[in-house]
Parts: structure tokens; C-alpha cells; sequence
């Protein structure tokens, strides 16, 4: 028996195309070979199944009953090895795909919501798990399939991920719609630092943030009364007295009845929001539509303009 690991893959191109052309020489001119090269596969396909294969007539080659009970086998073979090695397409309508993003809260909100909403009528038949941000073990998770995407900031994506920007995000300052500050044009850093301060700490019980930076470069100093580790606290810790926080101003697509958004009196850097996935996942066709949607909406949702 013929050990399929010695078989030539090539050969059987050009046994299916003799048996298609009846003709070294067409056979030749559709692979792109020499004459005198099909010629030497067709000796050696010869040799490979123990019969003639062809023979020679007056217009040209006729095919032996062996080579004709080989006709139907091999073109089946050559189509299912075409689509083995072809890029599969990936039609969103028609998928029932899952995949699982992991994001946090303020992510979820301002991206995640909306993306939703248009995979709703896009993508009726993908499910989608959000999951919560993983700031240990992300590499392992996505390498495993544990998650397909993190949605998250460049400081939390391990170098050998690939990563793709979704959008650049800059911070505003919200207070209670009843706070001193609420109706003012314009606020000044003094006036900035002279209330009790709400902060976000992703990590946990952090007092001390960007805005914190930014303010030193010019001398100041905020008080911090309270950390929190989600961005969903927020506008409800506001209500409580006259506080105030710097929020990312997608936060606040829309606006808010309960919220009055200001100018910070500082420039504090904003952050870039990244989809990082792992290499495996780099040409699948499934994992570019949804990476590509993702930032397609990343795009479409603007900050808060007060």
C-alpha cells in the first residue's frame, strides 16, 4: 500500500488536469508548467498507480478505465483541499458565533451598550459574554480562549497581544445639578480644588490619580474624600453633597438631568481605549469582523461637549 506521505500533492494537479485537457501540452499552458515537466509528472504519476493512465491517439491523450474511475475521487479530493486551505468568509447575518469580551464597567457602558444594539439587526445569531477586566492573567485567558477580546487601556496589554485603538478619550468635570459650581461658564483650578473630590480607582483604594499629576505641575492639590472602583458610582456619590469628579466624557453620551458638566480649569492627558487580542486570533475572519465593528462604533459614540 502506498504510503500517502510519499504522494507528490502535486501530481494530482496534473493528473486532474490531463484528465480535464486530454493534452500535455493545454494541461501545461493551465498550471503554468513546461511541456517536458508534465511530461515527467505524468511518468511518475504513471508509477505512483501502477497503470498507463493515458494513451496516445491521433488527437490526443485517451484516458485508460483507470484513470477515468480516478476522475470523480480526485476532483472531490482538489475542492475539499481548496476549501481547506481557503480564507473562510465570515457572514455576520448568518453567524452563531460566541464570543467573550472582557471590559470594565465605564467600557461596558460607553461601548459595549451600543455595540449591542447594532448587533441586534447586524448579527441576530452571535452571542456575546461580557466579562469583567482581567488586569492578571489576560495573556493566558486570550491564548487559551478563555476570552477572544479585552477592551482595555495600552497600560494593561502585554506586549506580544496584538492591539488595534478604538477611540481616544478626554475627561470633564461633573457636579450635582444643586452644586455651587454648577452654573458657572468657566471653572478655575482654585475653585477646582476647593471641594471634597470623588475618584475612580480601576485597580482599588487608590486616592491619587492623572488629575493629581496634572495639578502638581501647577503648585495645587485637591482633597480626595472618596475612592471607588466603578465609574457607575459616580454620578450617585455626586447627589450625595457638593462633590466633584473628572469622569471620561463618553461617560456621559448624551448628557445626564442630574449632572452639570464643566471645562477641568487643567489639561489632564485623556487615554486611548484598545481592543488586544492574542496572534492566534490575528487572521481569523470571525474575530477581524467583530474587531472591526468595534471600533466602527468606538468611533461613532462622541464625548459629552458642555
Amino acid at each position: 500500500m502506498t504510503n500517502i506521505r510519499k504522494i507528490d500533492l502535486n501530481l494530482l494537479t496534473v493528473l486532474d488536469a490531463l484528465l480535464d485537457e486530454r493534452s500535455v501540452s493545454r494541461a501545461a499552458d493551465r498550471l503554468g508548467y513546461s511541456q517536458p515537466t508534465v511530461s515527467g509528472m505524468l511518468a511518475r504519476l504513471r508509477d505512483l498507480f501502477g497503470d498507463p493512465l493515458f494513451v496516445r491517439a491521433q488527437r490526443g491523450l485517451v484516458p485508460t478505465p483507470r484513470a477515468l474511475a480516478l476522475s470523480v475521487p480526485l476532483k472531490q479530493l482538489i475542492e475539499d483541499g481548496q476549501r481547506l486551505v481557503a480564507r473562510e468568509a465570515f457572514d455576520p447575518a448568518a453567524a452563531q458565533a460566541i464570543f467573550t469580551i472582557s471590559s470594565n464597567d465605564y467600557m461596558q457602558l460607553t461601548l459595549l451598550v451600543p455595540f449591542v444594539k447594532e448587533l441586534r439587526s447586524e448579527a441576530p445569531q452571535i452571542q456575546l459574554a461580557i466579562v469583567p477586566p482581567l488586569l492578571e492573567g489576560l495573556g493566558e485567558a486570550l491564548s487559551r480562549g478563555r476570552v477572544d477580546l479585552a477592551i482595555t487601556i495600552p497600560e494593561f496589554a502585554l506586549p506580544d497581544l496584538r492591539a488595534r485603538l478604538l477611540y481616544r478619550e478626554d475627561y470633564v468635570a461633573v457636579v450635582r445639578r444643586q452644586h455651587p459650581l454648577a452654573s458657572l461658564s468657566k471653572l478655575t483650578a482654585k475653585q477646582f480644588c476647593a471641594y471634597d473630590h470623588v475618584i475612580v480607582s480601576p485597580t482599588g483604594g487608590s486616592f491619587e490619580g492623572p488629575t493629581d499629576h496634572a495639578l502638581a505641575l501647577h503648585g495645587l492639590k485637591r482633597n480626595v474624600r472618596y475612592s471607588v472602583p466603578s465609574f457607575l458610582l459616580v454620578p450617585d456619590m455626586l447627589q450625595a453633597d457638593n462633590l466633584i469628579a473628572l469622569v471620561p466624557s463618553r461617560l456621559l453620551h448624551g448628557g445626564s438631568a442630574d449632572l452639570a458638566v464643566l471645562a477641568p480649569p487643567i489639561e489632564v492627558p485623556g487615554f486611548d481605549v484598545i481592543a488586544a487580542w492574542h496572534p492566534r486570533s490575528d487572521k481569523d475572519a470571525a474575530h477581524q469582523w467583530l474587531r472591526t465593528r468595534l471600533a466602527q462604533t468606538g468611533a461613532s459614540i462622541t464625548g459629552f461637549r458642555h
